[in-house]
């Protein structure tokens, strides 16, 4: 059931939000790196920790059963949230970069051989860029790269000349953490399902924002983590088609992993068990069904409703302001706004936003390719989330007026202003 949109309700559940940063009311506009936690995902591992914690899978006494029957149930309520064929086909990992780790490491030994090739996407964050090129230098591999125009658009006219007979991968973003550009996946994953090309997709910025169904979109591979939903840091989600599941081996070895193991042979569990050797996070999981039902009591459509207002405010207000470019400007976007300021550097103008109370991201977003493509070193990034407000958007833009009026006239004053980073 969807919730009447009470902002101001919605920012009761977040404890953070509550305080005071530098003497100014706290402004959270870091959502892209990592998104706060409401109270119930913190109450709810706390009493997790608490009352029922116990190892998983491995004990017959009671607490060994609540935790393991708590902790299954949230794989299938994942496996409903993005419409995975069967909670099998559900992995935990610690988030997106050990699950690109898993499947290029599973890759490089049944599926490429030397001279094959993997098609990536300039919008890539390098979770998604270097576990393919440590692969490509080991097996002589060949990374070919979709490139984005002035937009921060995938320019689609140029895939067709990228597909060979030796494509044997196409891995790419849903949402870029850099620029907020929102890929157009099905049409992606249909050419390369066309041409009988395995996909993957990193999902990390698109599972709090916008729905997801593995089914539909007929990926191979999806991952997202848990800290960019409201969920606890540390645990994250592999989707796999159960084929492949059969078909990889396993990333690490260990503990639990294993229907038997001795010193003469070993064998390996079938999925999902086969994937998570040792004790898993386990209150990292179950903080996870908490975000996810939190996350659907909001009702995602009304989440995304909320945000693309904030992002549409927050343009239209970036753009009164006098040297303000930003970085990124696709039709389809989700509420991240990464940008320059003229002669003011990222780090000086987020750290004296941060004197203002107001946190955002500066930096290259482990996406230097991205900047690269525009020829800079580092923007400032927004990210919005529906705890956010039209309110902050006005905190934003009166900080940056302040950077931009210090830079422009440092030390002046006879009526300027004598801001102290």
């Amino acid at each position: 059931m969807t919730l009447p949109w009470d902002i101001h309700r919605i920012r009761q559940d977040f404890p953070v939000l509550h305080q005071e940063v530098h003497g100014q009311p706290l402004v959270y506009l870091d959502n892209a790196a990592t998104t706060l936690k409401p109270q119930v995902v913190i109450d709810t591992v706390s009493h997790f920790c608490a009352t029922d914690y116990a190892n998983v899978r491995r004990g017959v006494h009671t607490l060994s059963a609540r935790a393991t029957t708590r902790f299954e149930a949230v794989r299938s309520q994942v496996q409903r949230f993005i419409n995975a064929a069967n909670p099998q086909e559900i992995i935990f990992v610690r988030g997106v970069t050990e699950g690109v780790n898993l499947v290029a490491h599973g890759l490089g030994q049944v599926h490429f051989a030397p001279g094959d090739e993997i098609i990536l996407t300039e919008l890539e964050h390098h979770a998604n860029i270097v576990p393919w090129f440590q692969l490509a230098q080991r097996l002589h591999l060949t990374l070919r790269v979709l490139p984005i125009r002035e937009s921060g658009e995938l320019a689609l006219e140029q895939l067709e000349t990228l597909w060979s007979p030796r494509t044997k991968l196409f891995a790419l973003t849903h949402v870029s953490n850099a620029l907020g550009t929102i890929n157009p996946l099905a049409t992606l994953l249909a050419a390369a399902k066309a041409r009988g090309v395995p996909t993957l997709v990193d999902g990390a910025q698109a599972i709090a924002h916008l729905p997801v169904d593995v089914q539909a979109l007929g990926c191979d591979f999806y991952l997202f983590s848990g800290h960019k939903l409201y969920a606890p840091s540390g645990i994250g989600v592999l989707y796999a088609r159960q084929d492949w599941l059969q078909r990889l081996p396993p990333y690490q070895t260990g503990g639990e992993m294993v229907l038997r193991a001795g010193f003469d042979a070993v064998k390996f569990a079938p999925p999902p068990a086969k994937f998570e050797a040792g004790t898993p996070n386990i209150e990292g999981v179950i903080g996870l069904g908490a975000a996810l039902d939190y996350l659907q009591r909001l009702g995602l459509a009304a989440i995304a409703a909320h945000e693309n207002q904030l992002l549409a405010y927050a343009t239209a207000q970036l753009a009164t302001l006098d040297g303000l470019r930003i970085i990124g400007t696709a039709q389809h976007k989700s509420a991240i706004l990464s940008f320059l300021l003229d002669k003011i550097h990222a780090h000086d103008a987020g750290t004296i936003l941060d004197k203002r109370g107001v946190a955002v991201r500066v930096g290259h977003h482990c996406a230097m390719p991205v900047m690269q493509h525009f020829c800079v070193a580092a923007t400032t990034r927004a990210s919005f989330a529906f705890y956010n407000t039209c309110n902050e958007v006005d905190r934003l833009v009166a900080a940056l007026a302040e950077v931009i009026d210090l830079f422009a006239y440092p030390g002046d004053t006879n009526g300027r202003s004598t801001l102290a980073v």
